[in-house]
């Protein structure tokens, strides 16, 4: 069995490098988008976007409490999303306290994506205990719950690796600890704090490429996921833009992390692929 489980694995690498080859002979469709266009010091568009709310925990023991306040998610006046946290006492309408605050939007029940290409250009924060994130859930997470959803992470990074991007897929029998990942890392030292990068990934039934600056650095495809897990990547997902502080992964701050800290978002879009003639 893992003979042929491995025959099948080098048949679809090639047939992933033809799939790779064929998306350059495609044109991109703009389905949705967000430029971020708005007055200064306003929110993000509620039409498109929603908050979570809450500080408790987030399922990694992160320390920050989210909020819908323009203090921590605004728009910058030149077509900017930013999501900021704070260093501050902060007691939400739960009478939770947390030391620290910050902002998660998503789309989830303002528009759902199945395939094609999802992007943004966005500069990261960057300090311990810092974890920004550009990343999608699956749309039937209040029904089948997660990991079962599915997740997956375009961007995600830790504030004491600042060259360091994740990519990785989440799914039943492959979550947490262990999911499909790969990482791409900036050359010559250089950080994703530094300027604006595009994080995207090309999203097929069963193939999920992903990019940074337009270089393919990782492809995964349903026969990656361990035997007797499920591929969970063929419906609906909606975007989420966060920053936590803590947590299981990036730790907490310590005193050498400045406050605030910033994230900036240029635009989030979402294409269609069609083939050219």
């Amino acid at each position: 069995m893992r003979k042929v489980r491995h025959i099948l694995k080098a048949v679809l690498s090639a047939l992933l490098f033809a799939t790779v080859v064929s998306v350059k002979a495609q044109e991109r469709i703009l389905l949705w988008s967000d430029e971020f266009d708005g007055p200064a010091q306003s929110s993000p568009d509620p039409v498109k976007w929603s908050f979570d709310t809450g500080g408790g925990g987030w399922g990694n023991n992160e320390l920050e409490y989210y909020t819908s306040r323009t203090q921590n998610a605004f728009l910058d006046g030149y077509g900017r999303l930013v999501i900021q946290a704070f260093k501050e006492s902060y007691t939400g309408p739960d009478n939770v306290t947390r030391n620290y605050t910050s902002a998660r939007v998503s789309t989830k029940g303002k528009s759902n994506h199945k395939f094609g290409r999802v992007e943004a250009r966005i500069k990261l924060p960057f300090g311990q205990g810092i974890w920004p994130a550009f990343w999608m859930l699956g749309a039937d997470i209040d029904s089948v719950g997660w990991p079962n959803c599915g997740e997956i992470d375009i961007m995600e990074a830790i504030g004491r690796e600042p060259s360091r991007n994740h990519g990785s897929l989440h799914g039943p029998g492959y979550s947490a600890g262990n999911p499909l990942t790969g990482i791409y890392t900036l050359a010559d030292r250089r950080h994703f704090s530094d300027d604006f990068h595009v994080f995207a990934i090309e999203w097929e039934p069963t193939v999920i490429r992903f990019f940074v600056d337009g270089k393919l650095y990782q492809t995964r495809s349903s026969i990656d996921v361990p035997a007797g897990s499920r591929w969970v990547f063929d419906h609906p997902y909606f975007i989420l833009l966060n920053v936590a502080v803590g947590g299981n992964w990036p730790g907490s701050p310590d005193n050498t992390t400045t406050w605030p800290q910033r994230m900036l978002v240029d635009y989030v879009r979402v294409y269609g692929m069609q083939k050219t003639k």
